[in-house]
């Protein structure tokens, strides 16, 4: 599991993410612009998290295929799933779940891909173990269609602007914490059967 006292690997983006930001409760999330980084290690890009648990952070792509692309690691160095625990790849799931129906939410987007890539020649660009979540909004009605389909990272991609991916991840938090509360009642319901 993660260790807060430990420091970041070397040169790893996402190692940098997760000891920067500090886990809150994801039932609760903080407002727009609130969610700054604990200790910053690095002024650009900006990053914007869209869920920090004590075993799991969430931020959008800095370089998305679609609004709303998330990437999803765990706080503890980990190069591939087959290096994570038992318990951490759990968490993962359960996250990569809650994220899934949070972004669909978020941006009215109710097809994506989960992508998860294991090494340089599996196309894993930032060697700490992630899943992408890419909404696949409907080609037709994005006024794409002479564009070809993409999937698994390729495709094009630009920058996020910052002003959209702050409000973005402020929806995105926002359907996390409803997610939540609905699985809590489900849970309710189920136990009083």
């Amino acid at each position: 599991m993660f260790d807060p006292s430990a420091p970041p690997e070397d040169g790893c983006p996402f190692c940098e993410i997760a000891s920067s930001f500090p886990p809150y409760d994801p039932c609760s999330p903080p407002a727009a612009g609130a969610i700054t980084p604990g200790t910053p290690r690095r002024a650009a890009p900006a990053t914007f998290v869209v869920l920090s648990t004590a075993a799991v952070v969430a931020f959008l792509d800095i370089m998305p295929l679609s609004a709303g692309h998330v990437l999803v690691c765990p706080r503890a160095h980990r190069p591939k799933l087959t290096d994570a625990t038992r318990a951490e790849a759990r968490a993962l799931g359960d996250e990569v779940r809650v994220l899934s129906a949070a972004v669909a939410r978020a941006t009215g987007v109710g097809d994506w891909n989960v992508v998860q890539n294991n090494g340089a020649a599996a196309a894993q660009v930032v060697p700490h173990l992630h899943y992408h979540i890419i909404p696949r909004p409907e080609i037709r009605a994005s006024g794409r269609l002479s564009s070809s389909f993409t999937m698994f990272g390729r495709g094009q991609r630009e920058e996020l602007d910052d002003d959209e991916g702050e409000a973005l991840a402020a929806e995105i938090r926002k359907r996390v914490a409803e997610v939540l509360k609905e699985d809590e009642e489900r849970t309710e319901v189920k136990a009083k059967l």
